[in-house]
């Protein structure tokens, strides 16, 4: 299994391979984790549990589309029945496939697909898509975790829909530790995912001004880590709105924490440009969290099923405001009947033995 990042490194990629790839080892799988170490400080070689995790060097140091030939020729000469691709947004994914490819390896693909900050490399993304395409063409599946990627990737690579295979991320809730968070509200806004410009914390800090003006007690915890901290901060200052913003972040190893933040929200927001299927709300919609989210990409199919309020992701703060305060009020909800982890791995397993049963068939 190749993914750009792994654990310790969070997000909703590395959060899918560990949680599918320790379950398929723990089943008997014998399965490889091949990743990228970009900082050089962590082990290159790791048994965890059942599971072997490789790390590879990859450059250039500092940017998010590197490359690692080292991993591509691990790709080569590991001997492996079957390599799945985790993940198309950096040169990990071409050179793995492209190895892959010269050595007879039949391959599966998971798109995974996300926004960037960058309008460049916005731009870029369906260039990125168009050269990766010969390459997705011959692999032997191709998996979306989004009823909008099969739509999207269909019409990008010429295949039918029927070609790509909906394997949705697990939901299994977040585990909710015993200390009661620090972070308080009334209403309790939380908003999850990397602090980057097209994730849309910005529009949650612009609503809370009005959000304030009708409910003095609310207060918005901004969840996670990115570049975009300095801007958001200087943000939640030019409002006026300090006292009612609270910036947090947790490690790996904090999850229970992060349940608990999570568990005790009125709301949690995501106003992302772009998502696919995220992990994180799908973890705070199994705890039974209210929802509200942009109407953009995958995020509109969680609004159509019922699992979450959407607004145009261009909405005025004042209007936002209006829903959030709705939603908060709104009775809770019982958590819904959401795909787990182990689904998915039960879905994932069914589909390598299709591939590799029509691999060795004459």
């Amino acid at each position: 299994m190749v993914t750009a990042r792994y654990p310790p490194f969070l997000g909703g990629i590395e959060t899918h391979v560990s949680e599918v790839a320790r379950r398929m080892a723990e089943g008997g799988l014998d399965l490889t984790v091949l990743t990228t170490d970009v900082s050089g400080r962590l082990a290159p070689s790791e048994r965890q549990g059942d599971l072997d995790v490789r790390r590879f060097p990859a450059f250039p140091h500092g940017a998010d589309f590197y490359a690692s030939p080292a991993l591509a020729r691990a790709v080569a000469q590991g001997g492996y029945d079957l390599v799945h691709i985790q993940g198309l947004h950096t040169f990990v994914p071409p050179m793995a496939l492209g190895a892959a490819w010269r050595a007879g390896i039949p391959t599966v693909v998971t798109f995974h697909t996300g926004g960037h900050s960058s309008r460049v490399r916005t731009v870029a993304r369906d260039s990125h898509w168009w050269t990766l395409r010969p390459l997705l063409r011959r692999s032997r599946a191709l998996v979306a975790v989004c009823a909008y990627e099969v739509e999207l990737f269909a019409h990008r690579l010429s295949v039918e829909p029927e070609r790509i295979r909906l394997i949705r991320n697990g939901s299994d809730p977040l585990p909710v530790g015993d200390v009661v968070p620090e972070v308080t509200g009334s209403p309790l806004i939380c908003s999850v995912g990397r602090l980057e410009r097209y994730k849309g914390h910005h529009r949650l800090i612009a609503a809370m001004p009005a959000l304030l003006a009708r409910e003095p007690g609310a207060h918005l915890a901004v969840i996670g880590r990115g570049g975009y901290e300095q801007h958001l901060r200087r943000l939640v200052t030019r409002l006026g709105v300090d006292r009612a913003v609270t910036f947090v972040s947790f490690d790996s190893d904090q999850r229970a924490a992060l349940g608990a933040l999570v568990a005790s929200s009125d709301v949690v927001a995501l106003l992302s440009d772009y998502e696919a299927n995220p992990v994180a709300l799908m973890e705070a919609l199994a705890l039974g969290r209210k929802v509200v989210v942009a109407a953009t990409s995958g995020l509109t199919e969680l609004a159509s099923e019922g699992l979450a309020t959407a607004v145009p992701a261009r909405t005025s703060p004042a209007a936002l405001a209006a829903v959030l305060a709705k939603v908060a009020a709104d009775p809770d909800v019982s958590a819904p009947d959401l795909p787990t982890w182990d689904h998915c791995v039960e879905e994932l397993l069914r589909l390598y033995d299709d591939v590799t049963r029509s691999a060795v068939s004459p």
